[in-house]
């Protein structure tokens, strides 16, 4: 079986690299309408179960593939049975339709691995919950993203399949990650590109359950990309909108007090596989930097590790929109100053001097006028570093539309 598996994820590979961005041939129309990169491994294994997994698509379209991961599992993850199907309330579903692999129901991903299901026609619309059930035959631990921000559900251990099942009540667990599912795309023939936010937690959406005191938005989609996807949708933008933050992450390579949790997961070093692994992707905006600054790296470190993935994304065709490090306390004099330095360096000409395609300055939307080093009271989540519900959507309204379609 695990023979098998392994030829399956080869030639399921072979097919990503034939449609992925900036290959050659008729436009595709396959574009990846939600994501959440996998940065680690679950707390504890799954046992004979179902998991539940809850996606937001940006878009909808007539059929979808989904890509699981098993890039952080601790061995070999066999799925006996998978599903997709539109989110009712909590872990119900209002139908579903079977996910294949190469043509099988069934596919084991080693360690490290990972595979994308077979054209399944499912009808879906934009701003929409997709729920990807799978049946996890034997003990596994899986890959996860940490900050799902949402429910997502899993069945009791030994329960076996239930990824065909309608109603939640089987799935009497909640975990707050996303297990194994990393990408949706959608097949619409209408959209002519994605839009990547790749960057650190103020991309990954932290603080966007945060709409103020008594009140809690968890599982609503609030990350300044769902805004902006929304946004998209309202103004009948051929976009989508795929989410590449994790937390804790940076864009340089190593930074002198950065945590061994993120060894591995730098700009550079998860490009391919959280970003040019996707589809229909036409522009990223890259929101880097924070946590370099705060992990002790300096500007020259971090310029360099910008001018290094900018030149990977312009060359596979991919427009850059890039933002100057946004405001954080307990950055030390020093620390200001490299983030002015990389400020100038992001809006010399507005092209990061000719290596970027544009500027997104989140920097002049978050920061308080009086304070410029801290961010606006109405907008902070609390920590100085992260913006709330608000501020989130001020990110969102901010961004320019017509420059993301161009």
């Amino acid at each position: 079986m695990r023979r098998i598996a392994l030829l399956i994820a080869v030639s399921v590979a072979a097919a990503v690299v034939v449609s992925a961005p900036g290959a050659a041939g008729a436009r595709p129309a396959w574009f990846t309408s939600w994501a959440q990169s996998q940065d680690g491994r679950a707390d504890t294994p799954v046992t004979s179960q179902s998991l539940r997994m809850i996606t937001h698509l940006s878009q909808g379209g007539d059929a979808v593939r989904v890509r699981f991961q098993n890039t952080f599992g601790t061995g070999p993850l066999t799925i006996g049975h998978a599903t997709a199907g539109p989110g009712a309330d909590g872990a119900a579903v209002t139908m579903t339709r079977d996910l294949t692999f190469a043509g099988r129901p069934a596919v084991t991903i080693p360690a490290g691995g990972e595979v994308w299901s077979d054209e399944t026609r499912l009808a879906t619309r934009p701003d929409t919950n997709l729920a990807v059930s799978m049946s996890v035959e034997g003990t596994a631990v899986p890959g996860r993203h940490g900050a799902g921000l949402r429910d997502n559900y899993l069945t009791a251990p030994g329960s076996g399949d239930h990824t065909t099942d309608v109603s939640g009540a089987a799935f009497s667990s909640t975990v707050g990650s996303t297990y194994v599912v990393s990408a949706v795309d959608v097949h619409n023939t209408a959209l002519k590109g994605t839009v990547v936010p790749f960057g650190s937690s103020v991309v990954d959406g932290i603080g966007s359950t945060n709409c103020g005191p008594g009140c809690t938005q968890l599982g609503a989609d609030r990350r300044w990309t769902d805004d902006l996807a929304r946004r998209i949708v309202a103004a009948s933008a051929p976009l989508a909108v795929a989410n590449a933050g994790v937390s804790g992450t940076t864009s340089a390579k190593t930074c002198p007090s950065s945590p061994p949790a993120i060894t591995g997961l730098d700009a550079a070093s998860r490009l391919d596989r959280d970003v040019l692994a996707l589809h229909g992707v036409t522009s990223v905006i890259y929101y880097y930097g924070t946590n370099d600054l705060a992990f002790g790296c300096d500007a020259t470190a971090i310029l360099d590790s910008y001018r290094a993935v900018f030149q990977r994304l312009r060359a596979a065709g991919i427009a850059v929109y890039v933002t100057p490090s946004t405001p954080r306390p307990g950055y030390g004099d020093q620390a200001n100053l490299d983030r002015h330095e990389i400020a100038l360096f992001v809006q010399r000409w507005n092209t990061c001097g000719g290596l970027c395609s544009g500027v997104v300055d989140f920097d002049e939307v978050l920061k308080d006028p009086l304070k410029p080093n801290s961010i606006l009271p109405a907008y902070d989540n609390g920590d100085g570093i992260h913006a709330n519900a608000a501020g989130q959507q001020a990110l969102a309204d901010f961004v320019s539309l017509p420059m993301l379609a161009r």
